[in-house]
């Protein structure tokens, strides 16, 4: 009953998995602080006279939310506005916010300053100087600052360069000429200073042209190798893509990573993703309205009590509380879907709230090399798993997505070889997405000695990371040789997994193998027994069990979806030089341990089902002895003193006790049978054959075919024959045959005609 329930109802749910950088010991969160590279950024903010109050807004906002959003406590950020100096008593830039420290008190003060920005009006200079935006930034950036942070520009502009109207290059003939001029010197000297500028053009007018001339004239090397960290020019149509464009550039630029949530007038409650990758992470609300009240639920459903300080073993910073534009950054945070309810009083509900995650993580790998000890010639199998800084496997492929594995084969007696790892589904990878990219190479012939596959992976916002595998190239046939198989296993905290080791000795010695488990977190997983003795010439089948932790080594991160731990089981000949000879991957999912629902409810379906079916059974057998109990067709006699019949009446159904009660009438003059309920007498069938007859006021009686009863000094009652049809009749059933009836009593006009 359990098999046959659980497999009508059950399912199965995807779960992350935990692992450990391969070939070393596991670091347990707790023990590790995550690094957060800083970037030293400027933001030039478009003030020409063509802005509509709308553009400004989303100008200030987008600038918020790329610095409340920054996730480096040492990030440095200067903003300016910008337009042109068209008389002497104006100037080109507008400084609002000085190189800020993003630490918290920074993080707070940048909101206020970014407000200070302003639309320009007709004779505050309505032009468009981009040579001294660029200028400006390159000097905020350069200025006393730290070389080795990354330097960025990022330039917000509704137009294109004009300085026509700007005394400062000259006689108005040739003023476009010379700003064209200055312009490329001033790029020229961006790219000297190792200035990046990322160009953002929004509206019908920005010449796309020439914010690609901007983006390709500054310092090109990005923060990783990779195309999308490249500086490049954006345009997006209207002022409501600013702030989600920016926040992108920002990301490619930073090396971060983006993901945008929904938006929603509060009172609502919006959605947010954050990986498990991620080290430090914020999430950014645009509120629209200071009076928006926002609250944020982690992943398993708390509330997070404090905006400053630690909960659950992170780190909590809230900046911009009272502004339009507020970030939550977290340090080590839960990953999951977290919850952000706005709520507003009445008349500030009107905006809508936009909720965004900017996210910093790192990424790293478990590396496998099948067979370990290959020969010469032979071909070997290299896998690369990914996994977090805490060592959780990582399978969601829109987490690494940009993701470049580059791998290499190199030993004693030949040159490096490449080695293409994908994790297409092809060839040697068994399936496409789950996070483990496999490669094949072959041994060289001329290889002797030690061998090393190495694989790096890169992506943008995921720090790098590099793992190696050491091998050694086998001499012929080993001494020993074993094949270990290990089951995949649904199992909950502290159960084990039991699997086999096959072994063989070749030789007329004693070797020592040793067991251990490594690619998993410490103390999640642990390998028994952890040492094996060969007998000379023993070939035979050991029983190897794996331990899951208990339900405590497991932390928040067990949650109702559970998780999926995977490791790497090696078998090592501690006889020959401890070399490598099997490696198999381990993958155990481990659900929280069940509740008493969830243990025993096959137990209670079952009992209901068994309830169910005797409920049914009992009211089957009702029906049936009510059936057999049921007088219709009897057909009852009322017999003389001189045992005539003088009255016959075919009895119809019983009430629901399967009584058919009736009474005499006329009896000394035309005695008849009638149906009457509550009548003097009632039949019934009964179980031996013939009926029961019951006198109100009496007992019961049976009444025997070929018998008959005595009802007054000159009626007596007897059995006719039955005229209920058999189960194979189709005819309806025969009309009875009335002796002595009544006036009235033949035919359809029959007294007890109502009655059948």
């Amino acid at each position: 009953m359990r098999r046959a329930v659980a497999s009508a109802l059950g399912g199965a749910a995807v779960f992350v998995s935990l692992l450990a950088p391969a070939g070393q010991d596991p670091v347990p969160a707790a023990d590790s602080a995550p690094a957060f590279p800083a970037v030293n950024y400027a933001v030039a903010v478009d003030e020409s006279a063509s802005l509509a109050p709308a553009d400004m807004k989303a100008e200030k906002a987008a600038a918020k939310r790329i610095a409340l959003g920054d996730v480096s406590s040492a990030s440095h950020v200067t903003v300016f506005g910008f337009a042109a100096a068209e008389a002497d008593d104006q100037r080109a830039v507008d400084p609002v916010c000085p190189r800020t420290t993003l630490d918290r008190a920074g993080r707070e003060t940048v909101g206020d300053c970014v407000d200070k920005l302003r639309s320009r009006k007709e004779s505050q200079g309505t032009g468009t100087d981009l040579p001294s935006a660029i200028r400006q930034g390159v000097h905020d950036l350069t200025d006393g600052s730290d070389p080795s942070e990354p330097r960025v520009l990022f330039l917000l502009t509704d137009g294109k360069m004009d300085v026509e109207d700007s005394p400062k290059y000259g006689d108005p003939a040739h003023r476009k000429a010379e700003g064209e001029k200055q312009l490329k010197e001033a790029l020229k000297d961006a790219a000297a200073q190792n200035v990046q500028i990322w160009p953002l053009g929004f509206g019908p007018d920005p010449d796309k042209r020439q914010l690609d001339q901007i983006a390709a004239g500054g310092f090109r090397k990005g923060c990783v190798a990779l195309p999308s960290a490249t500086p490049r020019a954006h345009k997006v149509s209207g002022a409501d893509d600013v702030g989600t464009t920016l926040e992108k550039i920002f990301a490619a630029a930073h090396c971060l990573r983006h993901e945008e949530g929904p938006s929603k007038r509060p009172p609502a409650t919006l959605e947010i993703g954050i990986s498990p990758l991620a080290t430090v992470g914020s999430i950014v609300v645009d509120k629209g309205d200071p009076e928006v009240k926002i609250t944020y639920i982690d992943p398993s459903g708390d509330e997070i009590p404090d905006t400053y300080g630690t909960f659950k073993k992170s780190r909590f910073e809230l900046a911009g509380g009272s502004g339009t534009v507020e970030a939550l950054k977290i340090v080590d945070p839960l990953p999951g879907v977290w919850k952000v309810k706005a709520e507003a009083p009445e008349g500030h509900r009107s905006l809508p709230v936009a909720v965004s995650v900017l996210w910093q993580g790192e990424l790293r790998g478990a590396l496998t090399m099948d067979p370990p000890s290959p020969q010469a010639g032979e071909k070997v199998t290299v896998t690369m798993r990914l996994q977090t800084r805490e060592g959780y496997e990582i399978k969601d492929p829109s987490d690494y997505a940009g993701l470049r594995v580059r791998g290499e084969l190199a030993g004693d007696g030949f040159s490096p070889l490449p080695i293409d790892l994908a994790d297409r589904g092809k060839g040697a990878d068994p399936e496409a997405g789950d996070g483990s990219f496999t490669g094949t190479v072959e041994v060289p012939e001329d290889a002797d000695g030690a061998l090393k596959a190495s694989a790096t992976l890169t992506a943008s916002g995921l720090r790098a990371d590099t793992r190696d595998e050491d091998g050694v190239v086998a001499p012929g046939e080993l001494p020993v040789t074993a094949a270990l198989d290990l089951p995949d296993a649904d199992t909950n905290p502290g159960d084990t997994v039991t699997g086999s080791l096959a072994v063989h000795n070749t030789t007329d010695s004693e070797h020592k193998l040793r067991l251990s488990l490594a690619d998993v977190k410490d103390g999640l997983l642990s390998v028994e027994p952890h040492e094996i003795t060969l007998k000379p010439g023993e070939s035979g089948t050991r029983e190897v069990k794996v331990q899951v932790a208990a339900d405590g080594a497991f932390g928040d991160r067990l949650g109702d979806d559970g998780l999926d731990l995977a490791g790497t089981v090696t078998v090592t000949d501690t006889t020959d030089d401890d070399r490598a000879l099997e490696r198999e991957p381990l993958s155990v999912r481990v659900t929280p341990e069940p509740g008493l629902w969830e243990k025993y409810w096959w137990v209670v379906v079952a009992a209901a089902v068994v309830l169910v079916l005797a409920g049914a059974a009992f009211v089957a057998w009702r029906r049936l002895r009510n059936k057999r109990k049921d007088p219709y067709g009897l057909m009852l006699q009322l017999l003389s003193e001189d045992g005539r019949v003088v009255n016959e009446h075919p009895a119809g159904h019983g009430n629901n006790k399967q009584w058919y009660e009736f009474t005499v009438v006329e009896a000394h003059r035309s005695p008849r049978i009638e149906r009457r309920p509550h009548g003097q007498y009632a039949v019934q069938r009964s179980r031996e054959g013939g009926a029961v007859l019951r006198r109100k006021g009496s007992g019961r009686t049976p009444l025997v075919a070929g018998g008959q009863v005595q009802l007054t000094e000159t009626l007596s009652l007897a059995l006719g024959e039955d005229t209920r049809p058999s189960r194979n009749s189709r005819g309806t059933r025969p009309r009875p045959t009335t002796v002595g009836a009544g006036p009235g009593d033949s035919g359809n006009d029959s007294p007890f005609t109502p009655y059948l």
